[in-house]
Order: structure tokens, then sequence, then C-alpha cells
């Protein structure tokens, strides 16, 4: 398994949003998970995404324990294996969609100018944005907003993809697009992609559909 969780459990002062929880996920495999505001699926997916510690209960993600890192070390380990694309795509208003996608990776390192560049430019590509890298996000509509997140949230090649209603802002048609957009990624690249949606669409299309409530699966 890519992901393992068991027994999450997570509360906010009085409030128990999550009761126990066990999710996993195998690679290359795409899971949405359904249910209403406040079942706890934005809280479990930033838990999954080392976003936020769970009070208790243990997490590993590809192989390695999530959990009991230090600062340091779970900020390395989130950049390089964990991906994340919001229903806001959060870009910088100022800079390019290509520099906007080579943020992370000069914040992970490892890698020459020249191999972050060629990098930028081929999940640039992938997204169907090619002939887009210099514009800014004022100058593309929506869809192609979110494209460049989705483009940002691979650069590092994560091992996994969590996505927090990703088309919930796009029209019909776009929302359409990003959807077929997920999969094909899956094909090319084999990432292990979990999305939280209100959209049952995008959820029937997943391998597994999953669905929460008062902080449980049900």
């Amino acid at each position: 398994m890519i992901i393992e969780a068991r027994d999450i459990r997570k509360s906010f002062g009085a409030l128990e949003v999550l009761k126990g929880v066990d999710f996993s996920a195998e690679k290359g495999e795409v899971v949405s998970i359904m249910g209403a505001s406040g079942a706890g699926k934005t809280t479990l997916l930033q838990i999954l995404g080392t976003l936020l510690t769970p009070d208790s209960g243990s997490l590993t993600i590809d192989g390695k324990d999530a959990i009991n890192l230090k600062p340091k070390e779970k900020a390395l380990f989130r950049g390089s294996k964990i991906g994340f694309v919001f229903q806001a795509h959060h870009l910088l208003p100022e800079f390019t969609a290509f520099e906007n996608v080579m943020i992370p990776a000069m914040i992970a390192g490892g890698r020459t100018q020249s191999q972050m560049k060629a990098a930028a430019e081929e999940v640039l590509s992938r997204v169907g944005l090619w002939n887009r890298m210099d514009h800014r996000p004022a100058e593309l509509s929506g869809g192609e907003q979110q494209r460049v997140a989705i483009a940002r949230a691979l650069i590092n090649d994560p091992a996994v993809l969590l996505a927090d209603e990703p088309t919930g802002n796009l029209d019909s048609a776009t929302k359409q697009e990003i959807h077929q957009l997920f999969f094909d990624l899956r094909e090319q690249l084999g990432q292990t992609i979990v999305i939280v949606t209100h959209d049952p669409d995008l959820a029937a299309l997943c391998d597994r559909e999953l669905h929460m409530q008062d902080g449980l699966f049900i």
C-alpha cells in the first residue's frame, strides 16, 4: 500500500471530528471521498497530507512513518512525496505559469536549474499548457489556472496526489476536462490520487468511492 492509515482520531476542543478512521490506497489507485460538510473529509485529507497531526493512530506513506517526523523532516517528506490540489488554485499572481510550477522544485532542491526547468516544461505539457507557460494567472481561464496548480503539484514527482474539491469552482464542461486529466495523469505517471469531492460524476469515475459520515466511513 502507498497509503496506510489506522485508527486515525482528531478532535478540535470538545468536537471529535475523526473517530477512528482506517484508510488505505494502493499504488496507482484513484479513490474518492464523499460526505456532507462537517463529516471529516478535509480533516482526514490534511492528516494524510501531513498538514495536520492526528491525536492518535498511525500513518505510513510509501513505506515511511509520516507522523513521527521532526518538523523539518516532515516538511521535506511532504515536499517530495505529496502533491496538493485545492479548490482555490493559490497561484501567485505576479509569476507566470512556468514560474509558479517551478517554486516547489526550487524549495525541494536536489536538482540543477536546467533539470528543474525541464521538469516544469514536461508537467505543463502533460496538462496541456505547453503554449501558455509564459502567461500569468490573470491571463488564464479558471480551468487553465487549475491545470497549472495540478502541474505544480506534480513537479516533484510525488507518490501521492491529494485533491480537495479540485473542480468545485469550474463550469461543467471544464470540470469534465479536469476530471479526465486526473485519470490521464494516473495512466501516464502512476500516482495514487485521493480526491475529496461533492461531485458524484467525479466520484463515480474513481476506482473506489468512499463515504464519510460523522467522522467515520460508512
